[in-house]
């Protein structure tokens, strides 16, 4: 352990454990921030095999985590960073961040992906918000980008484009180019989709010609 009264902070090497009634973290090492003393942690910056679980339950893995506890503000860097929330999972394999006051999160990496109770998500940037009702973190804004195709999945509809957008508050996810969704054998293709959340019903149409494509298997007749 080095300590730097000066700078406020302290540096832990090589097998850390830190063990607090704010959280409990492991990392091959640690630079903690204080204010007062060395227990009056402010922010820790992790590195190397960094595990951390906090007050809420909240459990992160990454190559490297940063973590302010006046704002509960967290940042987790690396191929398999992990955040889960109990029943919002994320994974990137580049960088995830999430602002717990303020109900915010961010996922970017080529393989980004966002597990909730009933919906999967998978895009290259991932932002959005949730709040928490009844114990249970529940998105309420969510924007998917993808260089490639993002992708949503719910229990019947498979839903892929180049941008989505949905609102918990609308109930409404929109999908914008290169669209497709899919439901049992029915495959809709075209520019724009709508979808409501609440009965999975949805419309989509074309930019330019004004016409969708419509694929049907035949075993469905």
């Amino acid at each position: 352990i080095e300590v730097f009264q000066k700078e406020k902070y302290y540096l832990l090497k090589k097998n850390v454990i830190i063990d607090s009634d704010d959280f409990i973290l492991s990392a091959d090492l640690v630079k903690a921030f204080f204010v007062k003393d060395l227990y009056d942690i402010q922010k820790i910056e992790s590195e190397g095999n960094v595990s951390f679980t906090s007050s809420k339950g909240y459990k992160g893995v990454g190559e490297r985590l940063d973590f302010s506890i006046k704002n509960n503000l967290m940042n987790i860097f690396g191929n398999n960073a992990l955040l889960n929330m109990e029943n919002l999972i994320m994974k990137s394999d580049n960088y995830i961040m999430i602002d717990d006051s303020k109900g915010k999160f961010k996922l970017d990496g080529n393989l980004s992906e966002l597990t909730t109770d009933n919906m999967t998500i998978v895009g290259s940037y991932i932002e959005g918000s949730y709040q928490e009702i009844d114990e249970v973190n529940e998105i309420t804004n969510l924007i998917v980008k993808s260089d490639k195709i993002t992708e949503i999945t719910t229990d019947t509809l498979k839903m892929f484009s180049s941008k989505a957008v949905y609102s918990k508050k609308d109930n409404i996810i929109e999908l914008f180019d290169n669209v497709k969704v899919i439901r049992n054998n029915e495959i809709i293709i075209g520019d724009y989709a709508r979808i409501n959340t609440l009965n999975e019903s949805y419309k989509v149409s074309s930019n330019e010609s004004k016409k969708v494509k419509v694929l049907i298997d035949s075993t469905n007749e």
